[in-house]
């Protein structure tokens, strides 16, 4: 009789098996339960979960909101004459129509929407008798050509060349500012938050494709926050193409392993179970599906897998021992339910530490993937045996399982001169340059985004395709840093406070990646011109307040009521990650010295400041989720082998993995960023199993007095196969992911197969060489 036969049976193993009926009945209800709750689960997000809500400068966002409009969430659609210009009476006619059909979208900020029909963009000019000014397109607009010519005269006097007016005058933006929440339609008291996905779709019904087919001549161009998560959601519904493509995949290399089709089911199903109840709890606790968390529920498949194929490789074993299929089962249950509980306990703590980062999106991840991996505790760990208990293994994978039990393996002995005294030495050599080259490489790698446009998507995608031409043709592209100038009341229009501002502009506008920067500086000094006959030399600021207080009054949206607080919008050429940095650094040492009682340069709003604070977010916790991670990972190893050898023996190869990882990444230009941060955590997660699972049968075979390299050859004839089949099977999948038609979902696929592959080799070889030093066979064997 084995070892795990002669051990009496544990209280939780009787609890179980005595109880299968209920234990079947109890899933299922819970099933029942949790299928129609997951059935709820819609793709979601929003704004503030998006951003680090903790950070000082989204703080002094939020808290300047009202004061100041536009500062973070907006989209701009450009409308393109294809052939001619806008100066046509068809092109302003289909502007009219997309500005009015823009406005009344649910979720769009009315008051602050901006277009060539907006009463709010005026024109102004100085004149003999004085200034003179009206809206751009006046009462008496129609069409003629005579109405066109005054059109092109006021745009060229209204200062929105560059802004809402292309450079070339081929196109022109309507600027929607949008509501985080709106007022019910059918009930004002309640609030209706965007649902960006819906907003990205009435984009494109009510205006892309209206308008281009209603006038040829036309070409739509939209961008904004809400559009490119919108496509987002779009491109990752996407994802359940992919996972229903890992599921074939994997049944039918699980079918191949395994040579048994009941069993492989039961893995599928209660894998499939464990994703179900994870998304059912997902809604239970009130959240849903957004564009980072959309690949828990293949996380959760893929470990789910990971664990069942021990299940029924060690069934498969113990088959040859049994003498029926619940023996087996049991048997399988008593050797592998705390090796596998305690991989699972640590992917769930590793997980966890993903709530050390302040970004609402990764903790609803880290939250989400925690849960999946506490079900599956439950439906592979549990569900699965008692499955398996009843409906028993196919007598062609019993034989099969004997027959490699005695059987002699050259691919497997090969493999285990991984622990010859000779190879360890070279295998550990290797592996330090490996890591020293990693970590040399590794300093390559940049937090936040490497490329313009929206990096979650392809450079090709219509997005940013979109965000190119706006980049091409305005002068103000989409990327805005907001340095916010806060004032006692009515103090922003004085002369110190003006002269400071105009002293940061020309410090922005001569750093390398601004395009330009306007304030209320700008108004003033073009106002003061045009008092002055509109003599150059006078386009300065006035030290008379009263001069400075008439110059101001045309400066709208450009201070809020009171006078107190005055943005300066900082027009970036992009928002790489050197980009932003040069430029906050700029404004924070400009604040510096120029910050006193009575002037605060505050930062920072607009989607630059935004991503800004989300890359300070990732840099300052990248270090310290690593090391919570592997805290976290190395006291459960702890904990259960209760060695400190044991225990390095499956961190190191992990830390390895982490290393190269982090080198791919800086060689394949991908940014560590809100997208890829949660992949460096999961992958160490998941690939903690392989080694707890490898060790824990190897020191079973030590204990029995095996030498080290008999133990190791032991090893992999049993757990090795599965774990090497499970990170093969599990890359195969997740290299699907690579074909995606959302960028961010193949670098995740990308980073995923590596992780998975070299997680996999590095259990499989450097453990074991490892082992060669830090383990002391007699010493096991004194314990046994």
């Amino acid at each position: 009789m084995s070892k795990h036969q002669q051990q009496p049976a544990s209280f939780l193993e009787r609890l179980i098996f005595n109880n299968r009926p209920a234990v079947i009945l109890l899933c299922l209800l819970i099933s029942v339960f949790l299928f129609f709750q997951a059935s709820q689960v819609r793709p979601q997000t929003s704004f503030e979960k998006m951003i680090p809500l903790g950070h000082p400068y989204i703080q002094k966002m939020l808290e300047h909101r009202n004061d100041l409009a536009n500062l973070g969430n907006t989209v701009r659609i450009s409308v393109e004459a294809v052939d001619g210009d806008i100066f046509s009476k068809e092109y302003m006619e289909t502007l009219r129509l997309i500005n009015d059909e823009a406005f009344y979208i649910p979720g769009v900020d009315r008051s602050g929407l901006k277009s060539l029909w907006s009463p709010s963009v005026r024109w102004t000019e100085v004149t003999e008798e004085g200034f003179a000014g009206g809206e751009v397109i006046p009462q008496t607009y129609d069409g003629s050509s005579e109405s066109l010519e005054e059109l092109r005269s006021n745009i060229l006097k209204s200062g929105q060349i560059g802004r809402l007016v292309g450079n070339n005058f081929k196109s022109s933006i309507v600027d929607l500012p949008l509501l985080e929440s709106y007022a019910d339609p059918e009930d004002q008291s309640k609030q209706i938050p965007l649902d960006y996905q819906k907003f990205s779709h009435e984009l494109e019904e009510k205006v892309r494709d209206k308008y281009q087919a209603q006038n040829p001549n036309v070409k739509i161009h939209i961008i904004g926050f809400a559009k490119k998560v919108g496509d987002l959601i779009d491109g990752l519904i996407g994802v359940a193409l992919f996972f229903a493509v890992a599921i074939a995949i994997t049944f039918v290399l699980l079918l191949w392993f395994t040579h048994c089709f009941k069993s492989t089911l039961a893995v599928v199903v209660a894998t499939l179970i464990a994703v179900v109840w994870q998304l059912g709890l997902l809604h239970t606790l009130g959240f849903g599906l957004d564009p980072y968390s959309m690949l828990v529920p293949f996380l959760v498949f893929a470990i789910g897998i990971s664990h069942g194929v021990q299940k029924i490789n060690g069934i498969a074993m113990a088959s040859g021992e049994a003498t029926d299929s619940l023996s087996a089962a049991r048997m399988a249950f008593r050797q592998l339910f705390i090796p596998g509980l305690v991989a699972l306990l640590s992917d769930a703590v590793g997980f966890i530490t993903l709530l050390l980062i302040d970004i609402g999106v990764i903790r609803e991840l880290a939250i989400g993937a925690s849960m999946g991996v506490a079900v599956i505790i439950l439906t592979n760990l549990i569900l699965l045996p008692v499955m398996i208990s009843y409906i028993g293994i196919s007598k062609k994978a019993v034989q099969i399982s004997r027959e490699d039990a005695v059987k002699e393996h050259p691919f497997w002995r090969f493999i285990s001169n991984c622990a010859h005294p000779m190879v360890a030495p070279i295998s550990v050599v290797v592996a330090v340059i490996a890591l020293a080259g990693g970590v040399w490489y590794g300093q390559n790698l940049k937090i936040g985004d490497l490329d313009q446009g929206a990096p979650e998507l392809h450079p090709d995608s219509r997005y940013n395709l979109d965000n190119d031409f706006v980049i091409r043709n305005y002068s103000t592209s989409s990327d805005v840093l907001v340095i916010m100038v806060k004032t006692a009341p009515e103090g922003c229009s004085t002369y110190q406070t003006l002269s400071a501002m105009d002293e940061l502009m020309w410090k922005m506008e001569n750093t390398d990646g601004v395009q330009s920067a306007i304030s209320m500086v700008t108004v003033s000094r073009q106002v003061i011109k045009g008092m002055n006959e509109g003599n150059l030399k006078w386009e300065t600021l006035s030290r008379n307040q009263d001069m400075l207080n008439n110059s101001i009054a045309r400066a709208d949206g450009l201070y809020n009521g009171d006078c107190s607080v005055a943005p300066v919008l900082v027009f970036l050429t992009d928002h790489k990650a050197e980009t932003l940095t040069r430029a906050v650094q700029v404004a924070e040492d400009f604040a510096k010295e120029n910050n006193k009682e009575g002037l605060e340069f505050i930062l920072a709003a607009g989607n630059a400041g935004i991503e800004a604070a989300t890359n300070e977010v990732i840099a300052a916790s990248e270090t310290t989720m690593l090391i919570a991670v592997y805290a976290a990972v190395s006291i459960m190893c702890l904990l259960t082998f209760r060695s400190l050898a044991a225990t390095l023996c499956v961190i190191l190869p992990l830390v390895l993995t982490s290393v190269l990882g982090n080198a791919l990444m800086a060689y394949m230009g991908i940014g560590v960023k809100v997208a890829t941060l949660p992949v460096i955590a999961l992958g160490v997660g998941i690939g903690v199993d392989y080694g707890i699972y490898i060790y824990s049968r190897l020191e079973t075979y030590l204990r029995q007095g095996l030498s080290l390299q008999d133990a190791y050859y032991e090893t992999l004839k049993s757990t090795g196969k599965a774990v090497l089949f499970t990170g093969v099977c599990l890359a195969i999948g997740v290299a699907t992911w690579i074909f995606s038609t959302i960028k961010f979902q193949a670098d995740m696929g990308l980073m995923l197969t590596f992780m998975f592959l070299w997680n996999m080799i590095g259990a499989i070889w450097l453990l074991p060489a490892l082992a060669r030093f830090l383990i002391n066979p007699e010493k096991l064997r004194n314990k046994a």
